[in-house]
């Protein structure tokens, strides 16, 4: 690290906005606003953003003074004042206008100081006096360039260029001393110190002033004064001095006068020109530089030291011994007096490499280092032990002279042999890297390894193996994860909480006092401490540094929080480390060097937070926001449905950010996670009563207050009371056109009904008559059928019988003559010709076919009975040599009536007769 004095303080820009350009003044409202006179205009900080404000009259502003907050501010040929509007925002009102003040050529205001009921406003040329009462105002000119104005207690002072310096009594000038000193140097500042007026001067330091005498103020920074150029300066409220420098940053003065320390740009500042110092009413100092504002924590519990050229490394380990501070680092083990006003940190030879542990036993020095393990006598190291990596040593009970070990290759035994630490040996059965390791008694060992899980391991009794290794399943391996002895119980850590060793149960049991060190959504690292000489225990999450402590009047140990989140902590996790240095001081080692915390200024003080604006804005205008007046109950249209709050808390601690919490009360109910930003935005939000609140911490601590802010949004245009007024008259009327409408249909519905049931009915008759038909014209077929049938029957039993009888009548007619033969063939021929049986044949043959025989007769009147006969039997289909017996006659005779009838009925030669009788 630098040999340079370092403060312990820490340097910053608050907030995302750098406010850039020349910063001429800085001062702070009641609500703890910060206000700067930069060079594009007013710049406000509200504990969350930088703001800037400007006007058509003040673009550069030179200076600036709240005054009962009312923000003054003062430019070229101008000055005025700030207000807060309803809405949230600054309006700047015109002072020397209102007061009809005509300006020299190029006049600029470059100082406001009030007093009593007056404000005095300090140009180059003149000072103007305004009385806030009567509203009226004076002017006091000087011969020449007014440089500087001062308020000393209840008096007003300014050095005229070369003439002298003034005091202000009854509106008008008077001369205070015109030494050559004051005509020769320009003044800075002018202070009221331990009963004298000290006058400081730019270039030449300060100077006392008794009876009309100048005498030099010996202090020891006068060296250094009178090598640097001093434009801005305060006495802050413990009387010391912090004095801002042209190109040398700040320096801070003890009111003896001696340099506390110097903070330039090389260890903080964002240039080393500084224009404005400002103490506000928590201490902290803010700069106004050439370019940019710093704020100075100087009350700050948190001391920072950093490695900034990379010399001594990330710190492992550290430790106060017999008045050397000794870091143990992944470069060696570094030293320094522990009285050292300086953070210079020397190398001890032989140490290079990986420093794992510092351990103090008996006021032996021991060094645990990648190489093995060293012994530290002041600024030098002997190496001792030469096993590579010895992460720990611990005490063995009972056993004197006598260490346990923890190496990379397990667990090994030193022991101390006139005079010297020597190895002893290594203990067998057992080669897991031993990081963190614990004695449960004389000889058994648990040991930790966060990728392999907890070992109980039982040695010999001469330590020299193990006689039996058990894996604890009561807790899991877990990354980055501990295992340390604190008040005589083991304990380990990791991502589940933390556990004690329970003896009887042979177990590891969780304890819920302990395990309140973090929680498993804020863990980062199970690394527990033990600090022996205060009995602290500490351990790390993602926002806080926590330890534990017991309690004067409880047995229950007390857990402290303290707000130092990882992300600024810079820290290795999983290496976390903190030793004891004096009273309440703690060093905490980090990978960019260390962190001093003093707990005896971790105070907490209360804090509120601010609705500082709100604004609403509509999809129709494209998110363009309007400021709403935050004094009153919002009453939103349906379409301002989207509003943004913002708010902040205005404290500037570093290592302090303010957290915001808010709900919505009316649609969001729970609070919302914590969080750094500063506004919330609601969209689209549907119309009803709102009440949004919200909340801040600091570290652990909740703001007093919680602000909230009400709001009701109208239901729209389409459901407002007139609306569903118009809806319901809508729906009556509906409702009775509906009746109408549905009453007449379902009338032609009836009517259509009927209709159709009358048609369905008629249908149905006829359908029945159809059907009766059907039924006659089946039973008129069935009879035809029948009556063919019995036709048929008729004619074959014809057919047959006159067969039989012509059968008959041929065999009598081969037998000899005789006259009863002749008799019996007479009865035959008789009953062949029988015309009953054709008259039987016609009747049935006219039922089966009704009309054939008139049909036939009315188409052809020449034919005969006879032809008639054919006709009927060629009808039936039958064939010529079935008809013949019908008509006793021969075969061919049949066919030559057949062609007889074609003659009569005119046919053509190729027509078939029988078709054409069918047909019929």
């Amino acid at each position: 690290m630098e040999s340079q004095e370092r403060p312990p303080i820490q340097v910053y820009t608050p907030a995302d906005y750098k406010a850039e350009n020349q910063n001429w003044s800085i001062s702070q409202s009641k609500e703890k606003y910060i206000y700067a006179a930069n060079n594009k205009g007013l710049l406000e900080f509200n504990g969350a953003k930088w703001t800037l404000y400007t006007s058509i009259n003040q673009t550069t502003i030179r200076s600036v003074e709240v005054i009962d907050n009312t923000i003054y501010t003062g430019s070229y040929r101008e000055f005025g004042y700030w207000n807060r509007n309803s809405y949230g925002k600054l309006e700047y009102t015109s002072l020397s206008e209102k007061l009809g003040i005509s300006f020299l050529d190029d006049e600029e205001i470059w100082k406001i100081i009030s007093i009593d009921d007056f404000i005095l406003f300090q140009s180059l040329s003149r000072i103007y006096v305004f009385n806030q009462k009567k509203q009226t105002y004076l002017i006091i000119a000087s011969n020449t360039t007014i440089y500087k104005m001062f308020k000393v207690n209840e008096s007003i002072y300014f050095q005229s260029v070369k003439d002298g310096v003034y005091e202000i009594e009854n509106g008008k000038s008077k001369l205070i001393s015109n030494n050559r000193i004051l005509n020769e140097n320009l003044l800075v500042n002018i202070f009221y110190h331990h009963g004298r007026i000290l006058f400081q001067t730019e270039d030449n330091g300060f100077y006392q002033m008794e009876n009309i005498e100048f005498k030099k103020w010996e202090i020891s920074a006068n060296t250094v004064l009178s090598k640097i150029r001093i434009y801005s300066s305060t006495q802050l409220k413990d009387k010391s001095f912090l004095l801002g420098s042209i190109s040398s940053g700040v320096i801070h003065l003890t009111p003896k006068g001696d340099i506390n320390y110097q903070i330039d740009h090389t260890n903080g500042l964002s240039n080393n020109t500084v224009l404005s110092v400002f103490e506000d009413v928590e201490n902290n100092i803010w700069l106004g530089l050439e370019n940019g504002i710093n704020c100075i924590n100087i009350k700050s519990p948190f001391s920072i030291y950093e490695d900034q050229h990379g010399n001594v490394g990330s710190v492992n380990t550290s430790i106060n011994f017999n008045g050397y501070l000794y870091l143990g680092t992944n470069q060696g083990l570094f030293y320094k007096p522990i009285d050292s006003n300086t953070d210079e940190f020397k190398l001890i030879d032989g140490t290079q490499g990986a420093v794992w542990c510092l351990t103090n036993i008996d006021n032996t020095l021991f060094c645990g280092h990648n190489s093995g393990t060293f012994l530290i006598e002041e600024r030098e190291a002997k190496l001792a032990i030469d096993v590579l990596g010895t992460w720990g040593i611990k005490r063995i009970e009972n056993k004197k002279d006598v260490l346990l070990q923890g190496n990379y290759n397990g667990l090994n035994i030193i022991e101390k042999v006139n005079g010297k630490w020597q190895l002893k040996n290594k203990i067998n059965g057992f080669d897991i890297s031993s990081r963190y390791f614990e004695m449960l008694n004389s000889t058994e060992v648990v040991v930790s390894h966060e990728y392999k899980g907890v070992f109980k391991i039982k040695l010999e009794d001469d330590l020299t193996k193990v006689k039996t290794v058990f894996q604890d399943t009561s807790v899991s391996k877990g990354a980055k994860s501990s295992l340390i002895k604190y008040n005589g119980n083991i304990l380990y850590a990791y991502n589940e909480g933390v556990f004690k060793y329970n003896i009887k149960a042979q177990k590891f049991i969780k304890d819920t006092i302990f395990s309140e060190l973090f929680n498993k959504d804020e863990y980062t690292s199970g690394k527990l401490v033990v600090d022996s000489k205060s009995g602290k225990l500490w351990g790390f999450s993602n926002y806080n540094i926590s330890y534990v402590s017991p309690r004067k009047l409880s047995n229950i140990p007390n857990i402290n929080k303290i707000s130092l989140p990882s992300s600024l902590r810079n820290d290795v996790s999983g290496y976390e480390n903190i030793a004891f240095l004096k009273d309440n001081l703690y060093l905490y080692g980090t990978s960019q060097g260390y962190i001093l915390i003093d707990l005896d200024k971790m105070v907490s003080k209360p804090f509120k937070i601010n609705i500082t604006s709100i604004s609403i804005s509509t999809y129709k205008h494209g998110y363009k926001s309007n400021l709403i007046d935050k004094s009153l109950t919002g009453d939103f249209k349906s379409n301002e449905n989207n509003i943004e709050l913002e708010f902040s808390t205005p404290e500037y601690e570093k290592y302090n950010i303010p957290e915001y919490q808010f709900k919505l009360n009316g649609i969001y109910e729970e609070w919302s996670t914590w969080s750094a930003n500063s506004s919330a935005l609601f969209e689209n939000l549907p119309y009803g009563n709102y009440t949004f609140y919200v909340r801040s911490r600091l570290g652990n601590q909740i703001s007093e207050n919680t602000e909230s802010y009400t709001f009701s949004i109208e239901r729209p245009w389409y459901i407002s009371n007139i609306a569903i007024a118009g809806y319901f008259l809508f729906i009556l009327l509906f409702s009775v056109l509906m009746h109408n409408i549905y009453k007449q249909y379902y009338k032609k519905q009836r009517e259509k009904l009927l209709q159709k049931t009358q048609q369905e009915l008629e249908l149905k008759e006829l359908e029945n008559k159809e059907q009766l038909m059907r039924f006659n014209n089946d039973k008129l077929k069935q009879d035809i059928e029948n009556k063919n049938r019995e036709l048929d029957i008729s004619t074959m039993s014809l057919i047959k019988k006159n067969e039989f009888l012509n059968n008959i009548k041929k065999e009598l007619q081969k037998t000899k003559d005789d006259k009863n033969l002749k008799q019996v063939i007479k009865i035959i021929d008789k009953n062949l010709n029988n015309t009953d049986d054709w008259h039987a044949f016609e009747e049935a043959f006219n039922n089966a076919d009704k009309d054939f025989l008139k049909k036939i007769k009315t188409q052809h009147p020449s034919l005969t009975s006879n032809d008639l006969r054919l006709c009927a039997y060629l009808r039936l289909n039958l064939s010529s040599k079935e008809i013949a017996p019908l008509l006793n006659i021969s075969p061919r005779s049949v066919e030559v009536k057949r062609y007889r009838l074609r003659k009569k009925m005119n046919l053509e030669h190729d027509a078939s007769l029988t078709d054409y009788i069918l047909k019929i």
